[in-house]
């Protein structure tokens, strides 16, 4: 009687846990989106130029150098931070400085954010600046896109493509 009892009480605790398990495996329903919105996301991973132009060594001091240390340049690792702006229907949606990584910033920078925008039809605008100069874009594009609900608007970049990718 004592087993049966004990049998009993572990099949009730079981049950129990199945049931809270079940229960919060469906509930609060999450919602990923609102259904009228969709999401543009933009994510890639871009090294900007040199911080400072590389440098040709002269023939003196190559000499100067061990044989295995002889390269004709002399270029810094460092790199510049990137400028990143997308707009959106004519207002600045992100805007950000991105620096480069790595202990001696000469790294990728990358980006990867995401923006829940209401769905239709949307001028978009997408500025880069990868070099040294001190105004303007070195890439932009543009396109009017039809965003449905719920879709994912993916932005990338790609410089021997041309640049900046909607897909």
């Amino acid at each position: 009687m004592h087993k049966a009892l004990r049998y009993f009480c572990q099949f009730i605790a079981y049950a129990l846990f199945a049931l809270v398990v079940g229960y919060f495996a469906t509930q609060p329903a999450y919602t990923h989106l609102d259904p009228d919105k969709a999401l543009i996301k933009m994510s890639f991973s871009h090294a900007g130029e040199h911080l400072q132009e590389c440098r040709r060594l002269t023939q003196e001091e190559l000499n100067l150098l061990p044989p295995n240390m002889r390269r004709p340049m002399d270029c810094l690792r460092e790199r510049v931070a990137l400028l990143i702006e997308l707009e959106l229907d004519g207002e600045i949606l992100y805007r950000d400085e991105l620096a480069p990584s790595g202990l001696a910033g000469d790294g990728a920078s990358t980006a990867y954010r995401k923006f829940p925008v209401p769905a239709g039809s949307h001028r978009l605008v997408a500025r880069l600046r990868d070099s040294r100069r001190e105004d303007g874009f070195d890439y932009e594009q543009a396109a009017v896109v039809t965003l449905v609900p719920q879709q994912n608007f993916v932005i990338d970049f790609r410089p021997e493509l041309g640049g900046f990718l909607f897909l």
